[in-house]
């Protein structure tokens, strides 16, 4: 019998779950076997799964699953060096350079195990098949909207946490962003999930937005129009022959532009198109000032759909959830094309 266990998120603030007491009940249905660890922060509670037929298991138990069983998260595992046995879904953001990235992998590759690299779940025309783009880029707009807003008070933005709804994100920003002035801002990628997400919020607050995606950048730059407007939020990903929209010269050339939203957020990946940063920011600080006179904030959260937990699982665990029912035939379909990139990228190793 296929299992299936649910690990608990071990990162901070991080209560998103990519499966739902209803997806829950789905697999169970379909004779797929699932465990759920307890969790400390989950946003959707334990009693939904126990209802749904789902075993529980203690918190952070998954490293002594059985060997057969399937883990299930979302971010990053704790980074102890151990080789990773089990076969692991989840998002390893490890395919495009990065040296954690190496690391994981390395470590799948100690141990024997298998990673299903979330990200690279794809359908057969290469789209993925689940994403929580929408809520990132909703999210990451308003934090790059509270980074603005401090600086037109003469400060830098203060920590961010998780909100029960999006109307009290809305109301929160309300209150920060206070008189009627608002920024302008510039979208790259902006007919995507992420892109999306972004403008609706900028929408919602009266943000005026220039609205870019692959027709406008088809030149391959550069885009002196970025540095024309006060916020930039880059909702694409990096890929090989990804242009650069804001390249390092951009901390000394004249530019309204104050705020960057990296919401792609992978600043160590070798196709980076922001270059005037090189790591991500965190909610105690979520902006990362690289430049003063005018000042440069760079706000790049990797985990910014967990603002607004609840709404991000439900979306997600939707999306996912006919792709989780297959797991029976791990060797079809999307899953049988995240393990071909898997191999193809843990070959020589």
């Amino acid at each position: 019998m296929t299992h299936l266990w649910v690990r608990a998120e071990q990162r901070p603030n991080e209560e998103r779950v990519g499966l739902t007491p209803e997806g829950a009940a789905a697999l169970v249905k379909a004779g797929i076997r699932v465990t759920v660890e307890r969790s400390s922060v989950r946003a959707i509670p334990l009693d939904g799964y126990i209802t749904a037929g789902c075993e529980i298991a203690d918190e952070n138990l998954w490293p002594k699953a059985p060997a057969d069983a399937i883990i299930f998260g979302l971010k990053e595992l704790p980074e102890d060096g151990t080789p990773l046995t089990h076969r692991h879904i989840m998002f390893g953001h490890a395919y495009k350079g990065q040296p954690a990235g190496q690391i994981l992998l390395r470590r799948f590759k100690a141990g024997g195990g298998t990673l299903y690299d979330l990200e690279y779940l794809v359908d057969t025309t290469g789209r993925r098949v689940a994403a929580f783009g929408y809520w990132a880029g909703y999210a990451g707009a308003a934090v790059s909207l509270k980074c603005w807003a401090a600086q037109q008070r003469g400060g830098i933005a203060g920590p961010v946490s998780k909100y029960p709804g999006k109307d009290a994100l809305l109301a929160d920003l309300a209150r920060d962003l206070g008189g009627p002035a608002r920024p302008r801002a510039i979208i790259i990628g902006a007919k995507g999930r992420v892109g999306t997400g972004a403008a609706d919020l900028c929408a919602a607050m009266g943000v005026e937005t220039t609205l870019w995606d692959m027709a406008e950048t088809a030149s391959g730059g550069p885009f002196p129009e970025v540095l024309q407007h006060e916020i930039f939020l880059n909702c694409i990903l990096a890929r090989p022959g990804c242009p650069v929209f804001v390249p390092a010269s951009a901390k000394t050339d004249a530019r309204k532009l104050t705020v960057i939203g990296d919401i792609a957020c992978d600043p160590t990946s070798d196709f980076s198109p922001i270059k005037v940063y090189d790591r991500v920011t965190e909610w105690g600080e979520p902006a990362l000032r690289v430049a003063d006179n005018p000042p440069l904030d760079v706000t790049a959260i990797d985990n910014l759909p967990s603002m607004l937990p609840v709404e991000s699982s439900e979306d997600y665990a939707a999306q996912l959830l006919p792709s989780l029912v297959t797991l029976t035939d791990l060797g079809a379909g999307v899953w049988g094309r995240a393990k071909a990139e898997f191999e193809t990228h843990t070959a020589g190793m």
